[in-house]
């Protein structure tokens, strides 16, 4: 347990900061499920749309260190994947 007045600061900001960063990865997921959700119904417009709403998204997380850049990357270009085999099979 923290024992110096320092230390039990620390304490507060670490545990402050894990709620927000618990957040913010919750919301990160919830836009990547929604682009996943609109990919699995087949509807191409609305997969195009929450993946432009998406990208910002994952990009700020990345930003703010939430996640790494390789992973945000690697979301984006499964993503974008996914939604062209879609636009394929259609055609």
């Amino acid at each position: 347990m923290a024992n110096t007045k320092q230390a039990k600061k620390r304490v507060r900001q670490a545990e402050k900061n894990r709620r927000h960063n618990a957040s913010m990865r919750s919301m990160l997921r919830t836009f990547i499920k929604k682009v996943t959700a609109a990919i699995g119904t087949g509807n191409e417009k609305a997969a195009l749309e929450s993946l432009q709403a998406a990208t910002p998204v994952i990009d700020r997380m990345v930003n703010k260190g939430i996640i790494h850049k390789n992973k945000a990357a690697r979301h984006k270009s499964r993503l974008t994947a996914h939604i062209k085999k879609m636009s394929q099979k259609a055609a």
